[in-house]
């Protein structure tokens, strides 16, 4: 995968199921980016300012506005002060004369609240000593639809305003109906169009000294321009204040406690991050659906591997949402294990890229397994599609197998790159804990022709562990006629090997084989999360305190410090982040120990 430089503006983000946020701008609270997924186009779909269509490029589609006393005053002249509430929902408070002005931007989300839109709340404060007369709104600026599968395409419509009674509405005009935008303000309001494809939705508030006004402005998203009315017409009826309390109410019950706060704002930044940005319900079906991320700046986009899905962000998603986890396991069987490891693929499990994945394959086994230890929910099983993916996976291995020795090949290795050999340490570890599982849950015929996994553990010690001044290490790659690797891949660690019950974490020869893994300027993250299974963790994780990544959440490839380099905005890794820290560090204090390594 290429690396992907950082956007040069450190955006602020939020979102829910339907709609993504990434670009909101610090310095005056613009929009300048909403996406959408949608499973017909099989890309996102981006709301943008009419420019480029790249995540760095600078124009605004909505803008926060204000007049006072009948003079426009541009909001963060002064500078902005940003805060995220509950370390998902952008807000600055700034300063215009006399003016106190706090803005926050949040996505419903929630029982009754979920809906494919956006609030934008203002409140303005008059702490001078005379009346003041004020105009707050929202601009919307010309913009432009572009769809983005792993990067921007041309723009396929022009977003022009059009006026429906009391909104604006941004629709690109195709037949049929793609996507469309309804703006509209909560309560009286003046909209205006400006004739060059722009307008206006402006509240008017006269305030006395010491005197308050809040105003909100809807966002709404819908397939068509009637749909996104109506979307608006819903959260107009239900109220910005109910949708508020809803979110918030929704957004404690996902986030997770360690006992530690520095802790507990890495791990709930970056399991939102995953909950929301790794995963998306299409605007044109309404369904779930698992990509590896819905910021722009990712270049892996909205395309997915299996290895991603299931094991990095379905683990986050499981610890706070295991309903959610459940309908998403099932979405993974039903889209993409026709084909378990067979490659890249697009949202609704299109093939994007073919490239067989030893531990793709074993992963769809892996994951039932962890959710099954988790929710005590063994009825998954029963589920024809589980049933059939799982006999897919069977049936793959058995096609992978070695002629004479119980190994499994691959042709890449999680990260996508093809390793030194195809025999690898981390898939064939991974393919061990699937061929346990599936001797449980396939039928009592198929189980017997199953290789026994326990052979499998004793392959992997007798093949790839290697004598090194008397003191045994494993290799990570073979080929099985002498040829052998010590390279690490960086997403498919030898540093996982715990997770997959091939070794325990205190075992000598694992924790040798980790600490000469070494370190380098520039880490991949994933690798870097991998040894907080290993001997390192204390200090892994006191490097995790501290690092910026990328505001805050994954980034693919960081420096020594922890500070993103490229590939940020990685929803997927994210929920690495969040799932691997609170497997290593447990939930209100209770630290799991060195040797407890279960999933």
């Amino acid at each position: 995968m290429s690396r992907l430089p950082l956007p040069s503006i450190p955006w602020q983000l939020t979102g829910n199921h339907w709609l993504a946020i990434p670009c909101v701008h610090p310095g005056d609270g613009a929009i300048h980016r909403l996406g959408v997924l949608h499973r017909g186009a099989r890309a996102a779909l981006e709301f943008t300012g009419a420019g480029t269509g790249d995540a760095r490029d600078g124009a605004p589609l909505l803008r926060p506005v204000l007049s006072v006393d009948g003079q426009p005053a541009r909001l963060g002249e002064s500078g902005m002060a940003w805060e995220r509430a509950l370390g998902w929902l952008p807000t600055f408070t700034c300063t215009v004369g006399p003016l106190l002005v706090r803005g926050m931007l949040f996505c419903p989300f929630g029982r009754d609240a979920d809906m494919a839109g956006a609030v934008y709340t203002l409140t303005i404060e008059n702490r001078g000593t005379v009346p003041r007369a004020v105009s707050l709104g929202l601009a919307v600026e010309p913009g432009v639809l572009v769809p983005r599968v792993r990067s921007p395409r041309a723009p396929i419509g022009r977003l022009g305003a059009t006026r429906h009674e009391s909104l604006v509405v941004l629709d690109p005009g195709t037949v049929p109906g793609l996507a469309a935008l309804a703006v509209g303000a909560d309560g009286a309001s003046v909209v205006a169009l400006d004739g060059a494809g722009g307008a206006s939705v402006t509240c008017e508030r006269t305030l006395r000294p010491g005197e308050r006004e809040e105003v909100a402005f809807y966002v709404a998203a819908g397939p068509e321009a009637d749909g996104a009315v109506a979307t608006s017409a819903a959260m107009r009826r239900r109220g910005w204040r109910w949708l508020l309390t809803a979110t918030r109410e929704a957004i404690e019950t996902l986030q997770q406690a360690t006992g530690s706060e520095s802790l507990d704002r890495l791990l709930n930044r970056n399991l939102l991050f995953a909950y929301f940005y790794g995963v998306g319900r299409a605007l044109d079906d309404a369904h779930f659906y698992l990509v590896r991320s819905r910021a722009p700046w990712h270049p892996a986009g909205v395309t997915l591997r299996d290895w991603d899905a299931l094991m990095m962000t379905l683990p986050a998603v499981q610890l706070a949402d295991t309903g959610l986890a459940r309908e998403l396991l099932l979405r993974m069987c039903e889209l993409h294990g026709y084909a378990p490891g067979r490659g890249v693929h697009y949202l609704d499990g299109t093939m994007f890229e073919p490239a067989y994945s030893l531990d793709g394959v074993a992963a769809y086994a892996v994951a039932l397994e962890r959710y099954i230890r988790q929710t005590n929910d063994d009825h998954l099983i029963d589920d024809p599609v589980v049933g059939d993916t799982l006999y897919a996976v069977h049936d793959e291995l058995a096609d992978r197998r070695h002629a004479e020795l119980p190994l499994y090949a691959t042709e890449v290795a999680p990260s996508g790159e093809v390793p030194p050999h195809p025999y690898t340490l981390h898939g064939n570890a991974m393919a061990a804990f699937a061929l346990e599982v599936l001797r449980r849950t396939l039928d009592e015929e198929t189980a017997r022709e199953v290789q026994d996994p326990e052979a499998v553990r004793a392959a992997i010690d007798r093949s790839f562990a290697r004598a090194d001044g008397g003191k045994k290490t494993y290799r990570t790659a073979l080929d099985l006629s002498g040829g052998e690797a010590s390279a690490d891949d960086a997403v498919g660690s030898a540093a996982w090997l715990p997770l997959y019950e091939v070794v325990r974490g205190d075992d000598s020869t694992y924790r040798r084989t980790v600490r000469a893994l070494g370190d380098a300027p520039v880490a991949s993250l994933a690798a870097m999360l991998a040894r907080l299974l290993g001997p390192d963790r204390t200090a892994v994780l006191e490097w995790l305190r501290r690092a910026p990544l990328d505001g805050g959440v994954a980034a693919q490839w960081v420096d020594a410090d922890g500070r993103a380099v490229a590939n940020g905005g990685d929803a997927a890794l994210a929920g690495l982040v969040a799932a691997t820290v609170l497997h290593v560090v447990g939930r209100e204090g209770g630290a799991t120990s060195e040797g407890d390594d279960a999933p």
